[in-house]
């Protein structure tokens, strides 16, 4: 194997086609750049969907991994371990939560966060409360139980019937949930800020209502912060930015800076569910990325970096509006802190992957957030200098597309 060109070509040979990765394959990452096998650079505003969030190769993490690597990388959970206590201390000290379980992804930490949802209903309130309302174009993760909670049909489409008892309800309409919940609901599940589905932010009034109606009918409200959490949006936490305070939160993404590790935070009213041998994760919560989620906890959970992501915004956001004034492609701006995207005006709408690809072959990655939204995510700690050079590549992306 040793001797085989690893080319993009091998993966269409060897992995399961479920992915469609670009021509390109990145091998070095520093900061907010990266190299691919040719040696070319980009300026990365995608972060690896929101998780990359202090950056690539940071020295601090690159120090954890090496001296956690020669310690101890892994032990069953017949054992607690320092690293992991640690990091559960610093997440509890500095939220709302008395009690953390750890899992390896975004998709483990919302399985476990609903799965004690009903659980917690079933012993307190009895079998018959057992729904979930949900909403349209939210997106939870790849399980069965989160892609059925998830409103993206396509997630779900083709793998049998999705688990029974969830609701789907419009994002933001209160006279549509205020109809919807009843003594029956166990919980609410939304994101503060929808990013797959668009980067829709959760109206104010919307999430305080939705905190109400849970208090009114015995229901707990759970917020999937696996995009939004870890600083990305200028706060530790987006629930943070408002008037609630959930029973469940969701971790995962920038938590471990691309190294598998999630969260999901709780009460101890409500942890109580979840007792021993009702869930469980083999390699959740294990010493090596425990120590790495620390120190990105304790860069990024920091006044000056938190109030640099929103600073960061205002640029990124000023940068976009000056291309669009002079060549117009956007609508509107939308996000908070650096989960930001620009939706496409009228004509342009469902060419989203054209903007992507004709900003990456000029050496700036970005995303997209469904067909007509062009979605950034990059390092909570991206440097002017490099917002400003990936905000050129775009203006010529966007020349080359508006003026083709």
């Amino acid at each position: 194997m040793s001797n085989t060109p690893v080319t993009r070509d091998l993966f269409d040979d060897v992995m399961v086609p479920n992915y469609a990765p670009a021509p390109v394959i990145p091998v070095r990452g520093e900061g907010s750049r990266i190299w691919d096998q040719n040696g070319k650079e980009y300026i990365d505003f995608a972060g690896g969907i929101a998780v990359t969030s202090v950056g690539h190769s940071h020295p601090k993490l690159v120090s954890t991994l090496k001296q956690q690597g020669e310690k101890l990388w892994h032990i069953a959970n017949v054992m607690t371990n320092e690293p992991a206590l640690r990091l559960a201390k610093k997440l509890t000290d500095a939220t709302f939560a008395d009690k953390v379980y750890f899992a390896n992804s975004g998709g483990e930490a919302n399985e476990a966060a609903f799965k004690l949802a009903r659980r917690y209903a079933v012993d307190n309130y009895g079998e018959q409360k057992n729904e979930i309302i949900a909403f349209e174009q939210a997106f939870h993760g790849r399980t069965l139980f989160t892609v059925s909670v998830g409103g993206q049909p396509k997630y779900s489409a083709g793998f049998g019937p999705a688990l029974e008892g969830i609701t789907h309800l419009p994002f933001n309409d209160i006279d549509a949930l205020e109809a919807a919940i009843s003594a029956n609901t166990c919980a609410i599940v939304m994101e503060p800020l929808q990013g797959e589905g668009g980067i829709i932010d959760a109206d104010p009034a919307f999430i305080k209502r939705a905190r109400e109606l849970c208090d009114q009918h015995n229901a707990l409200l759970v917020l999937d912060e696996v995009q939004t959490g870890a600083g990305r949006l200028g706060s530790l936490y987006a629930y943070q930015q408002t008037d609630i305070t959930p029973d469940i939160l969701t971790s995962a993404k920038g938590l471990g800076n691309g190294f598998p590790v999630a969260a999901m935070l709780t009460t101890n009213k409500v942890a109580k569910s979840l007792a021993i041998g009702t869930h469980g994760s083999t390699y959740g919560g294990n010493p090596l990325a425990c120590a790495i989620a620390e120190a990105v906890l304790d860069i990024v959970n920091t006044p000056e970096v938190l109030a640099g992501v929103n600073a960061k915004h205002l640029r990124f956001k000023a940068g976009i509006e000056a291309i669009n004034a002079r060549t117009p492609f956007c609508s509107e701006v939308r996000g908070k802190g650096l989960l930001i995207g620009c939706a496409l005006s009228q004509e342009y709408k469902g060419r989203a992957s054209e903007f992507l690809k004709a900003a990456q072959a000029q050496g700036l990655l970005v995303l997209v957030a469904g067909p007509d939204v062009i979605r950034f995510a990059p390092s909570l700690l991206i440097t002017d200098a490099d917002i400003d050079a990936g905000l050129e590549i775009l203006a010529d992306a966007v020349r080359q597309i508006t003026q083709a």
